[in-house]
């Protein structure tokens, strides 16, 4: 909430947990060139999944909107074995899915610079963050290290921010009909935040590369997690089996001038 933020900002820095291309430091370094201490951690009761469309794919021209390969990674609460879990309700196999990934942490300075700050004053996420990161409700949560230990035992110490799934009601709300039309409805999309588990969504190619190339970079543990703690839309089906299934993802690559960007 607003004052955990505001408490996370008397070091003067920012605490940011990474799941997507976040777990490639360098591509981290392109959003914050001035990060701090990048190190691995995990994130228990939320799931890793390639839920909804990004508008910069579109943008940048590496989806496939005729194969629906266009979904980026959000992360969404999910709790095992709890039947109440309203979230939950339409995985008829989420039983057997993991309810904690590995994920990257660091911290960023909060500039203030209104172009760069990421919270203000009174805890609340900046302009310029809600740009960079349009479609998420992004929230507080504990930071925890790579054995799903928390590392915050005092309101003191920051707590990670994590981009997790919205709406479209939310999202039309924060910024408007026009720009969903020109982020969106333009490329024939409709809906961010409402595909479902049978709609066929499958990741985008070259940003999947990238992640994967981000996660094997660092190490065994973080790569394993993203091939087995990650799903696509049906909440079933992981990324190894994806990749298994669709190997020609892994020779993908991105136009010349995202492929440093997007190299993992």
């Amino acid at each position: 909430n607003a004052n955990d933020n505001a408490n996370n900002t008397i070091n003067n820095t920012v605490t940011i947990l990474g799941f997507g291309s976040l777990l490639s430091e360098r591509s981290s370094r392109m959003t914050f060139p001035k990060l701090q201490n990048f190190r691995l951690g995990r994130v228990p009761n939320y799931r890793r999944v390639f839920a909804h469309p990004a508008s910069v794919f579109f943008q940048r021209g590496i989806a496939n909107i005729e194969t629906k390969e266009m979904s980026s990674l959000s992360a969404e609460p999910f709790h095992k074995n709890n039947n109440n879990d309203s979230d939950n309700d339409s995985d008829n196999n989420s039983d057997n899915n993991s309810n904690t990934f590995v994920c990257s942490i660091f911290e960023v300075p909060n500039d203030t610079n209104e172009d760069t700050m990421i919270m203000m004053k009174d805890g609340v996420p900046s302009q310029a963050f809600l740009e960079r990161e349009e479609e998420f409700n992004m929230v507080d949560y504990l930071e925890m290290d790579k054995d799903g230990i928390t590392t915050n035992t005092t309101t003191q110490r920051p707590k990670g921010i994590l981009c997790t799934r919205s709406t479209d009601q939310q999202y039309i709300q924060r910024w408007g009909p026009d720009r969903f039309r020109d982020h969106y409805e333009q490329y024939g999309i409709h809906t961010i935040w409402g595909w479902d588990q049978n709609s066929g969504l499958r990741p985008c190619a070259a940003y999947l590369r990238h992640c994967v190339l981000a996660a094997q970079k660092m190490g065994d543990e973080c790569y394993n997690s993203f091939l087995e703690d990650t799903y696509l839309v049906d909440r079933v089906t992981t990324v190894r089996t994806y990749l298994h299934q669709n190997p020609q993802v892994m020779t993908t690559l991105p136009p010349p001038e995202l492929q440093v960007r997007y190299g993992g």
